[in-house]
C-alpha cells in the first residue's frame, strides 16, 4: 500500500484534497493524520494540515475461509461454540456471529467483541502476508452501537455549540473515534479532533474558529 501526502489549510481540507486525488469517498482510503496544522497568530507563523492517505485494498475471496475458520477455533477454545458466516465488502471482512450467549462475546462495553477483532485480524494479517480489515458482529450490535456513538456526538456537539466550551470524549479505538467524526463532520460550526498516544485516543469537540470569525466580522458594505 503506497501512502501520498496531501496539504491543506485545515486536517478537513487535506483529506478532502486526497479524495480529490485519489477520486474516492474518505471511507475508501487509508488516512492517516500527521498534523493538525494552525493558522499562528494574526495570520503569521501557521503552519499547514497534513495526512498520508492510500486507497484501501480489498479483501481477497480467498481469505473468508480462513477468517471464518480462525474465529470458530478461537470461541470454540473460550467454551462458546457458534456459527460464523463471512462475507466480503467493498474493503473489509465480515464475520457474523450466531452464538448462544451473545452477552459474553459481545462484552463489558462490547470490549471483548473488540479483542476477538483485533485477534482475528492480527493472525489473519500474519498468516495471510497481507494487510487485511476484519469486522466482527453479533446480533446486529454494530449497527447499535454505531447509532448510540453518533447520538453521543450530536448530543456533546450541541453542548458544546451553547457553552462554547470544548468537551473531550473518553479514549476510543481507530473505529469508534471515526464514527464520531462522521457524526459531526456536517455540521459547520464544529470541529472535532483526535488527542493521544497510542490505539486508543480521545476525541475532542470544539466550536469552528474560523466560522465564529466570520460571523463576528464588522461588516463594511
Amino acid at each position: 500500500m503506497e501512502f501520498l501526502e496531501f496539504e491543506g489549510k485545515s486536517t478537513e481540507e487535506a483529506i478532502n484534497n486526497a479524495c480529490a486525488h485519489f477520486e474516492l469517498t474518505p471511507e475508501q482510503l487509508e488516512i492517516e493524520i500527521m498534523s493538525v496544522g494552525s493558522s499562528g497568530i494574526f495570520g503569521l507563523g501557521g503552519r499547514k494540515a497534513k495526512v498520508r492517505a492510500a486507497r484501501r485494498m480489498a479483501p481477497e475471496m480467498d481469505l473468508l475461509d480462513p477468517a471464518r475458520d480462525i474465529l470458530e477455533q478461537i470461541l470454540n477454545k473460550m467454551g462458546e461454540p457458534a456459527e460464523v458466516a463471512a462475507a466480503q465488502d467493498a474493503d473489509k471482512i465480515n464475520l457474523t456471529v450466531k452464538a448462544e450467549d451473545a452477552g459474553l462475546i459481545i462484552g463489558k462495553q462490547g470490549l471483548t467483541l473488540e479483542a476477538l477483532q483485533y485477534l482475528v485480524t492480527k493472525i489473519l494479517t500474519k498468516q495471510s502476508g497481507r494487510k487485511v480489515r476484519v469486522v466482527i458482529d453479533i446480533e446486529s450490535y454494530r449497527a447499535r452501537h454505531n447509532q448510540a456513538l453518533m447520538d453521543m456526538a450530536v448530543k456533546y456537539g450541541e453542548k458544546v455549540k451553547k457553552s462554547g466550551k470544548s468537551i473531550t470524549l473518553n479514549p476510543m479505538n481507530p473505529y469508534d473515534r471515526r464514527i464520531v467524526h462522521l457524526a459531526l463532520q456536517g455540521d459547520k460550526e464544529l470541529k472535532t479532533i483526535s488527542r493521544g498516544e497510542g490505539l486508543y485516543k480521545k476525541v475532542v469537540i470544539y466550536i469552528n474558529k474560523k466560522k465564529e470569525d466570520k460571523e463576528d466580522a464588522p461588516s463594511f458594505s
